[in-house]
């Protein structure tokens, strides 16, 4: 039963290993923004200082020194520093967002590439076919003439030489089958021996989109892009935290000593991190920074203007592939079935030879042949840019 490419998406989305994993990579880093925004763990201390021996209690009552008590520690970092922390593992779980939707995109690219080869083995492999049993006929007639004498016997073997190629050309084309029934198996986390058939007619399509669509599609919404961005705005973040680390962090303390007898006695404490090596520590750490900044938005630049380029060529591809197959089906394809026709005429009443006939067979056979490779070749340029861009491409609008 043929299979519609849409159904087959639809179960890669949710069946595909390296999707489900892309997703849960996602969620995991979606859980860091609140961690990182947190206080320290708070420190709780239980001690006694004794007199005498060291066991607990010893002199407590009759000795100033002894007592038996508890204390609590809080770490206190430098104002911001929590918020720009939270904030730096928000972006990067963005980033990884990005990720996820660049690995689906990725998927589905190669789930349609899979697809619109592996129709295309169908319909080459049919085309042959039904162009051998043609070729059989030609025979047949190549056959009655000579044994009246009206052909030579070279013809008769010139049509079984191309009867046998065309044979080994089906057997090229039968080969790819599995291939690429396999890689789509392997998408949808099936098993090897399940068959996939697309269905026996494929509309060739129209190209809806314009290039300016794709390219500012492509500034905004692109994964790659975004994930770029993402990079940039959490090293910024990651920029402002290293000037932070100028400022001291804190711990505050407090504790009650039971004193036996006498009063007891409590603690209160506050303990300064001093940023004394600042010259050979923090400094390099924004130094460090303010590189990774400037980095990241080159890299940005670079790789939007690949993307763009990329975007470019592949769409010149898609144009291209797109007035050739209207070339050949309204005009090449056509006017070569028209110089078949005539000729086969011309050769059963002996004006030409049979080389001429199967001349001009086998390039309504290539032309035929060749339509079809245009049509892949326009599926696989619209499915690239559907990954590149981030943008679904419906042809058939």
């Amino acid at each position: 039963m043929a299979q519609s490419l849409g159904s087959l998406v639809a179960e890669a989305l949710k069946n595909n290993p390296e999707i489900l994993a892309a997703q849960k990579r996602y969620e995991a880093m979606r859980q860091r923004p609140s961690r990182e925004a947190t206080l320290p763990d708070p420190m709780f201390s239980v001690g006694w200082s004794s007199n005498g021996n060291p066991l607990p209690g010893a002199g407590l009552g009759s000795t100033p020194t002894a007592n038996i008590g508890v204390s609590v520690a809080q770490e206190l970092p430098a104002p911001g520093k929590l918020r720009l922390r939270g904030e730096i593992a928000s972006k990067e779980a963005e980033a990884e967002f990005q990720q996820y939707q660049a690995v689906k995109l990725s998927v589905i690219s190669r789930l349609k590439l899979a697809y619109h080869q592996l129709h295309h083995a169908y319909e080459a492999s049919e085309i042959m076919r039904k162009e051998q049993k043609l070729l059989g006929n030609f025979m047949q007639i190549a056959e009655a003439r000579y044994s009246v004498g009206k052909a030579a016997q070279q013809d008769i073997f010139r049509a079984h030489a191309q009867f046998a190629i065309m044979e080994t050309q089906i057997l090229r084309m039968e080969q790819d089958k599995p291939v690429q029934q396999a890689i789509i198996n392997s998408l949808l986390n099936r098993p090897q021996d399940i068959v996939v058939t697309p269905p026996d007619e494929m509309q060739p399509g129209e190209l809806t989109v314009s290039l300016d669509e794709l390219l500012a599609h492509a500034r905004t919404d692109a994964p790659a892009i975004m994930k770029d961005q993402k990079r940039i705005e959490r090293n910024e973040l990651a920029l402002n935290l290293a000037r932070k680390d100028y400022a001291p962090d804190y711990v505050v303390s407090g504790g009650y000593y039971n004193m036996g007898g006498m009063a007891p006695m409590y603690q209160f404490r506050l303990d300064v991190k001093v940023p004394a090596y600042f010259w050979r520590k923090q400094r390099a750490e924004v130094t460090e920074q303010a590189y990774t900044v400037n980095e990241s938005r080159r890299t940005y630049e670079a790789d939007k203007q690949n993307l763009a380029a990329r975007i470019r060529a592949e769409y010149a591809e898609a144009q291209n592939a797109r007035k050739l197959m209207d070339l050949y089906s309204k005009s090449v394809s056509p006017q070569a079935s028209l110089a078949l026709e005539s000729s086969l005429t011309s050769y059963e009443t002996g004006a030409i030879d049979f080389l001429s006939v199967l001349t001009n067979f086998m390039t309504v056979v290539d032309y035929e042949l060749n339509y079809h490779e245009e049509m892949v070749r326009f599926h696989l340029s619209l499915a690239r840019l559907e990954e590149m861009t981030g943008l679904e491409i419906d042809p058939a609008r």
